[in-house]
């Protein structure tokens, strides 16, 4: 009987180590953008010829030249905000998973230079599309700017 317990005890602790061992963590970190090109994984960076820039996926910044330097941020630098990130075309950096993609910029500007276009590309996602109400004006200026809802005393 002493032995049927032990027995049945280390079974019991080889399942609980066996389903342990099972357990894994999935941690996004580094997401991909909805802009950005599908079908790839293991990468850190794209480059964005048309604005000559990088993207860090990792760190979900952009990296651009300015003022003399290469500066890190969440946004395009200011003649580029508009620019159309799910129309541009993304070269994909396989090769480079460094902390500075622009060490070969001079490289990257002359191989993808503005404009260029590789094999066409899918986005991951989707365009956030939002609407906007149009005014009337005509019924505007009849109501003399007043709210449908508004009374008159």
């Amino acid at each position: 009987m002493k032995n049927l317990k032990l027995a049945l005890l280390a079974l019991l602790f080889f399942i609980a180590g066996q389903s342990q061992a099972q357990v894994a963590v999935n941690v996004n970190i580094g997401t991909p953008p909805a802009w950005g090109p599908a079908g790839y994984s293991n990468v850190d960076y794209y480059y964005l010829p048309d604005v000559e820039a990088y993207y860090d996926i990792r760190a979900a910044q952009f990296i651009y030249f300015s003022n003399g330097k290469w500066n890190r941020n969440k946004y395009l630098a200011g003649p580029y905000r508009n620019y159309d990130l799910y129309n541009g075309y993304k070269v994909v950096l396989h090769d480079y998973h460094g902390k500075s993609p622009y060490t070969y910029f001079k490289t990257h500007k002359v191989k993808y230079y503005k404009g260029y276009k590789g094999k066409p590309q899918k986005n991951i996602g989707t365009r956030k599309t939002i609407y906007v109400e149009k005014v009337n004006k005509k019924s505007h200026k009849e109501n003399n700017g007043k709210s449908k809802h508004s009374k008159n005393k």
